[in-house]
């Protein structure tokens, strides 16, 4: 049995479409920090369970780290193989070049350090990093600016970030090809890069919304949560999943939403 935690989120929503015979509990179903509640142990975990609400974790580290932390710890007490999803918040954003591997972590906010020690928990396994995620559940940017792209004919966006937004659809489909590669840390995210800004404009544009990105600094924005400036991932690792360009996942996203 495949077993893949968080499920009802929108990285293990996708999971569950693409390891269609897995078993998919929902936070409901087993909140990872609890005792794990099946007789059955899994031949291989999909860890997808985790608390995401970044600035939220900032007023609740406790919280964050009982998801994060001690929920990482109980899958991995399974004693299967797992594959641990983290993020690109586990680094500074000091760089000015796509971080990969190898670099060192130096993560700014609660998030990023709870991400990080659940990676520390990780012995048998993967460890996928990868960065702004979205998809056609849960909440996420790209929903969160359909919605006030349809609202309003301005909105305001942090322009002085960088990353690699990465559809969950495709980091889903790349977690196929991992079984035949060797654990540890591995970079998946989408190609290419853009701020927070663009990629508003990207998804007005391909929603033919018409509502203009008044370009802000985060400084403007004063998310209780200090991000990365830049946090572009890529692969120092032969043979590592390529995603499609970002704007290709965005395009994927909108038809799966308009279905």
């Amino acid at each position: 049995m495949r077993l893949i935690t968080g499920a009802g989120g929108q990285l293990g929503s996708a999971l569950a479409e693409v390891f269609p015979g897995a078993r998919a509990l929902t936070r409901r179903e087993w909140d990872v920090a609890d005792p794990y509640p099946l007789d059955e142990r899994p031949e291989l975990v999909l860890h997808a369970g985790a608390w995401t609400k970044v600035d939220d974790a900032e007023g609740d580290p406790e919280g964050a780290r009982r998801a994060n932390v001690l929920g990482t710890r109980n899958v991995v007490e399974l004693g299967s193989p797992v594959v641990y999803y983290s993020t690109d918040y586990v680094f500074d954003g000091r760089k000015r070049e796509p971080y990969v591997e190898s670099d060192p972590t130096g993560p700014l906010s609660v998030y990023g350090r709870t991400k990080l020690e659940g990676e520390q928990e990780i012995g048998e396994g993967w460890i996928v990093r990868s960065s702004w995620l979205f998809g056609w559940s849960g909440s996420n940017f790209v929903r969160t600016m359909l919605r006030l792209g349809a609202e309003r004919a301005e909105v305001s966006v942090v322009d002085d970030q960088r990353g690699s937004p990465t559809y969950v659809g495709h980091l889903a489909e790349a977690t196929r090809q991992l079984s035949d590669l060797s654990g540890g840390v591995w970079h998946v995210a989408a190609e290419g890069n853009c701020t927070w800004a663009d990629f508003a404009e990207a998804i007005f544009e391909e929603a033919d919304l018409d509502c203009r990105v008044r370009r802000i600094t985060a400084a403007d924005f004063g998310a209780p949560a200090p991000r990365p400036a830049y946090s572009v991932l890529r692969s120092e690792r032969p043979r590592a999943p390529q995603l499609p360009h970002w704007r290709e996942g965005l395009r994927a996203c909108l038809e799966r939403l308009r279905g």
